[in-house]
C-alpha cells in the first residue's frame, strides 16, 4: 500500500514532509512488536497514529486499549493497569482483571505516561521487559504478551532530570520515537483538515457547507493553534453549524478566534518553559479573560437600551476579584490566582474533579496534585 492510501486508510491527514516521514515509520513499525512513543502536543493527533499503528500489525484481529495515565487517580491506577484480587484493598469486593490483562494478545495505548507515579514505572518496566505483572494483593506472577504503544506530551528528558521519570523506563522506551509537529510547525496541511472536517461534520449532521474564501483560509493557516488539530476541528465544527451553508470568509473567522487579528502577531515564540510554567500560565490567560467576558456582561446589563439596571436585577454571579487588597497591587501573586480559578472550577461543576480538568485544560492528575498543593482537599 502506497502512503497516499495509508493515509486515506487511517485517517492520517496531511501533505507536508513531516506527516510524510511519520507515515514511512509507521509502515516500517508496525508490523514489529517494537514498543513505540509517540511525542508531542495535547490535541496533535497521536491517538490517531497509535491506531494506524495497531490497525497495520500482527495483532490487529485483538482489540487495542487506550488508557489515559493522566486521568486515574494515583491510589488506585495500579489496580486499573494490573488488576486486583478479591479483598486486596477497602471495596475490592471481587477479583478485577487490568487493561494488561484484558488487552493480552493485541495492544495497549497507554497515553499520558509522562503521569504515571514512580512507583507504577517500575512495574510498568517490568511488563516492558518480560511481559510480567502482578494484581495488586497478589504474590503470584502473571504473564501477558502485549504490545505497548506509549505517548506523552512532557518532555521526558526533563521529567528525568527533575527526578519525576526514571532514566531506565525512559531509555527502554525512546528506542523508537514518533514526534507529531504541531499544527502551527505544518501550515500546509491546515486546508486539508478544514476540508475533511468540514466534510465529516457536514455528512454527520446534515448540513450544508459553503466553503471558505482565500482570505479567510490565509488566516486560518496563519493562527497560532495552541489546541493544534483538535481546536482546529471545534473550530470548524463551530462554523458550520452557526453558518450554516454560508461561506466562510475573513470576518468570520475572526469572530470565532477573538486574538487572532491580522498579520503574523500571533505566531508562536519558542520558549524553554517547563510544562508546569505552560499549565499556570493556560490557567492565568483563561482566569483573565473570564474576567474581561464578565465585565463586558456587566457593561451591557447595566446600560441595556441606555437606561441603567439596578444591581439586584442583574442576571451575573461570577466576580474575579483581582486587586491584593495588602500590597494595593492590581493583580494577587500567580499562585493565589491560581487557586481562585481551580476552586472556581470545582465550585462551578459541584466538586466533579474530571470535569474540572476538562474546563482548566489541565490531565487530572495535575488538579489532583494541585488541589492537594493549595489544601483544597476536603
Amino acid at each position: 500500500m502506497d502512503r497516499e492510501q495509508f493515509q486515506k486508510q487511517y485517517g492520517i491527514i496531511g501533505a507536508s514532509a513531516e506527516i510524510k516521514e511519520i507515515v514511512d515509520i509507521v509502515q516500517q513499525v508496525a508490523p514489529t512488536d517494537i514498543t513505540v512513543l509517540i511525542t508531542g502536543e495535547s490535541g496533535v493527533g497521536k491517538e490517531v497514529i497509535a491506531k494506524a499503528i495497531h490497525a497495520t500489525s500482527k495483532r490487529s484481529h485483538k482489540q487495542m486499549i487506550s488508557v489515559n495515565a493522566g486521568a486515574i487517580p494515583e491510589g488506585i491506577i495500579e489496580s486499573e493497569l494490573f488488576g486486583h484480587e478479591k479483598g486486596a484493598f477497602t471495596g475490592a469486593g471481587e477479583t478485577r482483571k487490568g487493561y494488561f490483562e484484558l488487552a493480552d494478545g493485541g495492544t495497549i495505548f497507554l497515553d499520558e505516561i509522562g503521569e504515571l507515579p514512580l512507583a507504577t514505572q517500575v512495574k510498568f518496566l517490568r511488563v516492558l521487559e518480560n511481559g510480567e505483572y502482578m494484581r495488586v494483593g497478589s504474590a503470584t506472577p502473571r504473564k501477558c504478551d502485549v504490545r505497548v504503544i506509549a505517548a506523552t506530551n512532557k518532555d521526558l528528558e526533563h521529567e528525568v532530570r527533575q527526578g519525576h521519570f526514571r532514566s531506565d523506563l525512559f531509555f527502554r522506551l525512546r528506542s523508537i520515537n514518533i514526534r507529531i509537529p504541531l499544527l502551527r510547525e505544518r501550515r500546509e496541511d491546515v486546508p486539508l483538515f478544514v476540508q475533511d472536517f468540514a466534510r465529516q461534520i457536514s455528512e454527520k449532521n446534515k448540513i450544508p457547507f459553503g466553503g471558505v474564501t482565500p482570505e479567510a483560509m490565509e488566516l486560518l493557516k496563519n493562527y497560532h493553534w495552541p489546541g493544534n488539530v483538535r481546536e482546529l476541528r471545534n473550530m470548524v465544527e463551530s462554523m458550520l453549524v452557526i453558518e450554516r451553508g454560508k461561506v466562510i470568509d475573513a470576518s468570520d473567522v475572526r469572530k470565532y478566534v477573538r486574538e487572532m487579528g491580522d498579520g503574523n502577531r500571533n505566531l508562536p515564540v519558542y520558549t524553554h518553559k517547563s510544562a508546569e510554567q505552560v499549565e499556570r500560565e493556560l490557567i492565568y490567560r483563561a482566569l483573565l479573560e473570564m474576567k474581561n467576558d464578565i465585565m463586558e456582561i456587566k457593561h451591557l446589563l447595566s446600560h441595556d437600551n441606555g437606561h441603567s439596571i439596578p444591581v439586584n436585577q442583574r442576571f451575573v454571579e461570577a466576580h474575579i476579584d483581582t486587586e491584593n487588597h495588602e500590597t494595593g497591587d492590581r493583580f494577587l501573586p500567580l499562585d493565589e490566582m491560581e487557586r481562585r480559578m481551580i476552586v472556581g472550577a470545582l465550585d462551578r461543576f459541584n466538586g466533579n474533579r474530571r470535569l474540572a480538568a476538562k474546563a482548566l485544560k489541565i490531565s487530572e492528575r495535575t488538579l489532583y496534585r494541585k488541589i492537594k498543593e493549595f489544601g483544597l482537599e476536603e
